[in-house]
């Protein structure tokens, strides 16, 4: 059976970035493991014994690694502000590959814009989240019907919307991340408009 020591996600498993975890093991598909929660990005300053929440993290993160590989493949997430970009591709640097595919739904974003990111080597397609999750961005980016793997259990799913997202080739508008941070607009606050 696959652990995750095996695969490229253990660095970030000892560091205790690896958190909320809805699914957190081996999938489907031989030799993968799967990840769906949170990679914290940023810890705060820790007194004593005291667990206290990330500053900043990429949330709702579906990804999966293959065992006795050193890069992740895939990373779909979301940033809360653009500028963790830069916070992002300083944690997972050496866990990145140039032919992997990672994209990233973005708060701060104009909703109408969509970009190609490219940071050392690394492209990261930068979308707009529309308040809403990063699963039904996802499945509305492949245009995979939830009905289609609504029977599946928890690692299937994983392994199906990922293939489907796994050498996404968008052209979108290349920019740097100088120019994102140009360009990224206030944070729009996630509980708006939400009934209490």
């Amino acid at each position: 059976m696959t652990t995750i020591e095996r695969t490229p996600l253990s660095r970030l498993a000892s560091e205790g970035r690896l958190l909320n975890a809805v699914l957190k093991g081996p999938t489907s598909k031989s030799g993968r493991f799967g990840f769906r929660g949170d990679i914290a990005l940023k810890f705060q300053a820790q007194v004593a014994d005291e667990k206290r929440p990330p500053d900043f993290s990429l949330e709702q993160v579906l990804t999966m690694a293959q065992e006795g590989e050193t890069t992740i493949p895939i990373i779909v997430g979301y940033i809360h502000s653009f500028a963790y970009l830069q916070t992002l591709t300083q944690v997972l640097a050496d866990l990145l590959s140039p032919s992997g595919t990672y994209v990233m739904f973005c708060n701060n974003i104009d909703l109408l814009a969509k970009y190609n990111v490219t940071v050392n080597g690394i492209t990261f397609h930068v979308l707009p989240c529309d308040e809403s999750t990063v699963w039904k961005e996802t499945l509305e980016l492949t245009g995979i019907d939830k009905n289609d793997i609504k029977k599946l259990d928890a690692g299937s799913k994983l392994d199906y919307v990922l293939d489907h997202v796994l050498g996404l080739k968008a052209q979108y508008e290349p920019i740097t991340l100088e120019q994102g941070l140009e360009r990224m607009v206030p944070v729009r606050n996630r509980n708006e408009n939400r009934p209490v």
